[in-house]
């Protein structure tokens, strides 16, 4: 199977759209105008890349990457890497291996010093990122913050 990472498109929201939904089952679509709305931002977002990895007949993947410019570090930036995604049909197949080198090819063309993520806390993911060259190096602490209705 010929794995290609390129960029995302416009064309792609459908496919960005229906691997969230696996990524987060239990969210509500988002409807098709907020959707769109919320792409324009991504699009036009410096630093900001979103990866889509694909066969010849489906988007199997995504990894969605941020250049976050720095202060520290001699001024190189940190690339930080969210909502990544493998469709159950690409798994285990080196669709994330595939996202994940472009990831980090991303941050060095960048000059960043570092590609950080966060992990679900599930053992198989921790596997993977650690196959990929990521080390678990740092605690991570997160506050989500309530929806007002």
């Amino acid at each position: 199977m010929k794995i290609t990472v390129r960029f995302a498109a416009g064309h792609d929201l459908p496919a960005l759209l229906a691997l969230y939904g696996e990524l987060n089952p239990d969210d509500s679509d988002l409807p098709r105008e907020t959707a769109e709305i919320v792409w324009k931002h991504i699009a036009s977002q410096e630093g900001r890349t979103v990866l889509i990895a694909e066969t010849e007949d489906a988007v199997l993947g995504t990894a969605d990457c941020l250049v976050m410019p720095n202060l520290t570090r001699g001024g190189r930036g940190i690339l930080f890497v969210e909502n990544v995604v493998v469709a159950g049909a690409g798994r285990r197949r080196g669709v994330g291996r595939h996202l994940l080198e472009a990831a980090v090819r991303l941050g060095e063309e960048a000059g960043c010093y570092k590609v950080q993520l966060l992990a679900a806390d599930d053992a198989y993911v921790h596997t993977f990122y650690a196959a990929c060259g990521f080390e678990p190096l740092a605690q991570g602490f997160r506050r989500y913050i309530e929806r007002e209705t």
